[in-house]
C-alpha cells in the first residue's frame, strides 16, 4: 500500500476510519448504556441518552442477595482482578515465560470463579458461567491437543492418504451445525450422557476440529524439518523432539489457535441448547432475556451481554501480541 502525502486525502482517510469505528463500537456502546438503565429508561418511546445509571440490572443478574451485602465481596473481587490485570501487564519483568504467566492469570481467574458460589449466594445465571467456563476450557485442551499431534503429523508424513484425510476434514467442517445436531443427540440419549458437560465438550471438539487440524498444520508447515532433525541426531525421539522443540517454537500458533477455538467454544448456541436441559451454557442463558413481554429483561439481557463479553476482551487483551504474530506467520493461508 502506497503512502499518501496528500493532506486533503489523509483527512478523508482518517474521517473515513473514525466514522468506521464509531460504527462498530456504537451497537456495543448502546448496550452497556441500556444494561445500567431502568426499565423506564430503557423501553422509552424516544431514546434517553442522559439518565441515572444503576447497577440493579447486574446485581439481579448474579445475585440472590440484597447489592449492599455483596459490597465487601465484590470490592476483593475487583481487587483480585485488578492484581491479575496487573500481573499480566507486567509478564515481562516475571521471571517466567509470558505465556506461562498469561496462562497462570486465566486459570486463577477460573479458580476464583469456582470458589465463589460456597461464599456468597449466586444467582442462576452465575451457574451457566460456571458452564461455559467448564465446556470452554474443556474443548480447548482436547481440541489443542488432538489438533496439535494431527496437524504436526500431517505436516510431517507428506503422503496421499494425508490429501484425502484434509479433505474429509474439510468436508465435515462445511456441513452446517443443524445438519450434526441429531446425531449429537441420539448420541447422547443413547449413551446417557445427555445435558452433561461431557457430550458438550465432546460435541464441540468434534465440531471444531477440523479448524484446529487445518490451522495447526500451517504453522507446522512453516517450521524447517531441519530443527527436529537435530534434536534427533543429538539423541531425542519424535515426540521428544516435538514436545521440546517444535511446541516451544510453536506457541504463538497454538495461541492463536486456541483463542479461535475458545471463541467458537464460548459463543456456540445451538449445540448448548439442543444437547443440554439444564446445564445452559451463557448464550442460552442471555436468550431467555430476549423475548416475552416483560420490560426489564432488555435491560438483564443488556447487562448479561456485556457480562459475557468481558471475559473474552481480557484473554484477547493478554495474548493480543501472540495472535497478531500467529496471524502474521501465514497461519491464515490454508
Amino acid at each position: 500500500m502506497t503512502r499518501t502525502d496528500n493532506p486533503v486525502a489523509r483527512i478523508i482517510i482518517y474521517i473515513a476510519l473514525a466514522l468506521f469505528t464509531l460504527y462498530n463500537i456504537l451497537p456495543f456502546t448502546w448496550t452497556i448504556m441500556n444494561s445500567v438503565k431502568l426499565p423506564k429508561d430503557a423501553n422509552a418511546r424516544i431514546p434517553r441518552y442522559i439518565f441515572s445509571p444503576t447497577g440493579e440490572n447486574y446485581a439481579d443478574l448474579w445475585l440472590n442477595i440484597p447489592p449492599e451485602n455483596f459490597a465487601p465481596y465484590g470490592l476483593a473481587l475487583i481487587l483480585i482482578l485488578f492484581a491479575l490485570v496487573a500481573i499480566g501487564l507486567s509478564a515481562k519483568r516475571i521471571p517466567a515465560p509470558n505465556s506461562v504467566v498469561y496462562i497462570g492469570c486465566i486459570f486463577a481467574g477460573v479458580a476464583v470463579a469456582l470458589i465463589l458460589p460456597e461464599i456468597i449466594n449466586t444467582a442462576e445465571f452465575y451457574d451457566y458461567l460456571i458452564n461455559s467456563v467448564i465446556v470452554t476450557m474443556g474443548t480447548l485442551c482436547v481440541s489443542l491437543t488432538i489438533g496439535a499431534l494431527a496437524g504436526y503429523g500431517l505436516a510431517r508424513y507428506r503422503h496421499v492418504v494425508s490429501v484425502y484425510i484434509l479433505v474429509i476434514a474439510l468436508a465435515f467442517r462445511s456441513l452446517p451445525s443443524l445438519a450434526l445436531v441429531l446425531p449429537f443427540y441420539y448420541l447422547g440419549q443413547l449413551s446417557g450422557l445427555y445435558d452433561t458437560h461431557i457430550l458438550l465438550i465432546l460435541c464441540l471438539v468434534a465440531t471444531n476440529q477440523p479448524f484446529t487440524i487445518w490451522m495447526l498444520r500451517s504453522f507446522f508447515m512453516e517450521i524447517p524439518r531441519e530443527i527436529e532433525e537435530a534434536a534427533m541426531i543429538d539423541g531425542a525421539g519424535r515426540l521428544r523432539s516435538f514436545v521440546s522443540v517444535i511446541v516451544p517454537i510453536m506457541w504463538p500458533g497454538i495461541i492463536t489457535t486456541g483463542l479461535f477455538t475458545l471463541l467458537l467454544a464460548y459463543n456456540d448456541f445451538l449445540l448448548a441448547r439442543i444437547l443440554t436441559q439444564i446445564n445452559w451454557t451463557l448464550p442460552v442463558g442471555i436468550a431467555q432475556f430476549t423475548g416475552g413481554e416483560d420490560p426489564g429483561h432488555i435491560t438483564l439481557a443488556a447487562a448479561a451481554s456485556v457480562s459475557t463479553t468481558l471475559p473474552i476482551l481480557i484473554v484477547i487483551i493478554f495474548f493480543q501480541k501472540y495472535l497478531i504474530r500467529g496471524l502474521a506467520s501465514g497461519a491464515v493461508k490454508g
